[in-house]
Parts: structure tokens; sequence; C-alpha cells
């Protein structure tokens, strides 16, 4: 159950991803985006750790233990793929070479403040590249389930969680709607199959308004 959320989540974000973009993929959830890419597009996908040109999860047969992304998974590489240091792929990053970001999310605020990279007590390898990412790729949407496993909101009027960045998610997109980040607040735009709009409002602590033109059963 858990993963066919995942897969309905990483499927609605590859609608994310025009033809052409260079598109960094976070650790987790949004590393299975890579095998949801429609074959009408040419996407290449970048890795902080110096890979550009990731190509889907490898099958067993494909397994390098050596080619692997910034989440220490393997994957492939697609033809004309290119391999730097890690100060080259952080010169992409913070020159706004990226197109777009897709990354996990813990909790968003209503401003666009984003928390994903480490809960208080818990003992963590580092930041990553998030608080690059952020505020270096063009565009940044989350994904994330809606409610946490005790059934809270984790779209949130602020964030409780440390802070990856402030003001700096353009798009959400949980198991139940995709909301957008506007200078008003936060819009619905999307319903998933199976909710109505007054359930994403309940399951949202953050003041949400109501797109003109809101999708039901959108995804």
């Amino acid at each position: 159950m858990a993963n066919s959320v995942r897969v309905k989540i990483a499927k609605r974000a590859e609608r994310e991803i025009q033809d052409g973009f260079y598109v960094n993929l976070g650790i987790g959830m949004p590393t299975m985006v890579a095998n949801y890419i429609s074959d009408n597009k040419y996407v290449v996908l970048q890795s902080e750790n110096g890979l550009l040109g990731i190509g889907p999860y490898p099958t067993k047969e494909e397994v390098d233990p050596d080619l692997i992304n910034a989440g220490k998974e393997t994957v492939t590489a697609i033809k004309g793929a290119s391999y730097f240091n890690n100060a080259e792929s952080f010169a992409m990053i913070r020159g706004g070479h990226i197109d777009l970001a897709i990354l996990g999310g813990m909790e968003v605020s209503e401003q666009g403040n984003l928390a994903n990279w480490m809960i208080p007590g818990k003992m963590i390898k580092g930041m990553g590249g998030a608080m690059d990412l952020v505020h270096g790729a063009k565009r940044i949407v989350i994904i994330m389930e809606h409610v946490n496993k005790k059934g809270d909101s984790k779209i949130l009027k602020e964030c409780s969680l440390p802070l990856t960045g402030q003001n700096v998610v353009n798009r959400i997109i949980t198991d139940r709607a995709v909301i957008d980040v506007t200078s008003n607040g936060l819009k619905l735009m999307e319903v998933a199959q199976g909710f109505q709009i007054e359930d994403i409002i309940q399951a949202t602590e953050a003041p949400l308004q109501i797109d003109d033109n809101v999708k039901l059963e959108a995804f």
C-alpha cells in the first residue's frame, strides 16, 4: 500500500518535467520519478555526487556498484552521460543551470519554507545538497505524503523542524493534492482520486485558497 502511494506521487511529479529540462531528483521518493519519465521527453537528470545523465534504476543484470546516485542507490547512465567532481556539480546547481529540482519534504509552510534535512535528536550524515538546490534550481517541487504517521498535516502555518530554506517552494505534490505556493498563500490546484476539496482542507493545517479551475480526480 505504501509503495503504491509513492508510485502515485512519483507519476504525478513526472508531469512537472518538460522536454529538454535538466532535473535534479532528491534522495528517497524523488528518485522513483526517473522510472516514469515519458519516452516523448528528452530529459537529463543530474546528481550532486557528479553524474549528468542518470537513467532508470538498473535491472539485476545492469547493476554496477560503482555507479550510484546521491542517495547511494545504484543507477544507470544514459547515452552521452558525463561524470565530474563534486565542485563542478555544485557549480551547476549554484549557477542556476538546473531547471527543476524535485525533492522530498518533512514539512512545508504556507510561505513556502521547507524542512527536509533533519529531525532534532536523530543522527544524520550531513545536510547533503538540498540547501544548495532550493536556492540554485529554477523551480522547486516538493513531493511527500499529505500527513505524517500520526495523521497530522505536513503542510503547516509554520514549520517546526529546522529549515532547509525559506520561501523556496513553488509547488507541493502529495498523495491527495497538488498545491501551489503563491504570494497570497497556498492555492489548491488539483485533487487526487478518492478525495474531495473538503478532505484536503481538513488535512491541511495552513489555510487554503481554492483555484477557480481546480481539477478534481486529477491523478
